[in-house]
């Protein structure tokens, strides 16, 4: 610290004072009843911490602060039942969750199910209907050939008494048409 002006070489109570003249006066501090300011300062605590004290300032803190506390802990009690409701329900809308999810899957198993079941309900319908429709042909089919040989029949039988007819009538004369009816008669 050589460079360092005279000024701050010189301890703080020792800074002295120029009057007009120039001449340096030394700085002197205040004291009262002989005591120094830093000894007013003490005092001065002391009374105000015995004031304190007096006016149960200590209890006073200390009553709000375990107000606060109490406080404090009854947020953190309800911040916790908060927590635990709200654990609760996020539980039971998982358990929803998944319950919904197995109703689904439930629902779609059901579907596919009932689809098959309608799908083979359809298959053994329509079986059971070509069945149906094909006895039914068939049943058709022998009716007309019935109704074929019938008619046939009717036809032959049509032809061959016209043919009869035809045949009595060219080779049966009276005679013969007696002497057949007194055959038939003796016959009966």
């Amino acid at each position: 610290m050589s460079n360092a002006p005279a000024i701050l070489e010189v301890e703080p109570a020792e800074v002295f004072q120029a009057d007009a003249l120039g001449e340096h006066i030394p700085h002197i501090d205040p004291t009262a009843f002989g005591l120094e300011p830093y000894q007013w300062v003490s005092v001065s605590m002391l009374v105000l911490i015995l004031v304190m004290v007096w006016k149960k300032v200590p209890g006073l803190i200390a009553g709000g602060l375990d107000a606060k506390i109490a406080e404090i802990k009854q947020q953190l009690d309800e911040a916790k039942a908060l927590r635990r409701e709200a654990e609760t329900l996020r539980d039971e809308y998982a358990a929803k969750i998944a319950g919904a999810e197995k109703d689904a899957e439930a629902m779609v198993e059901g579907a596919q199910r009932e689809a098959d079941s309608i799908l083979e309900k359809a298959e053994a319908d329509s079986k059971s209907m070509v069945e149906r429709r094909k006895r039914m042909a068939e049943d058709k089919i022998a009716a007309a050939e019935r109704d074929a040989i019938d008619q046939v029949r009717a036809s032959v039988a049509n032809a061959a008494t016209i043919a009869s007819r035809k045949l009595i009538a060219e080779n049966v004369d009276a005679e013969a048409s007696t002497k057949l009816a007194d055959e038939v008669i003796a016959s009966i």
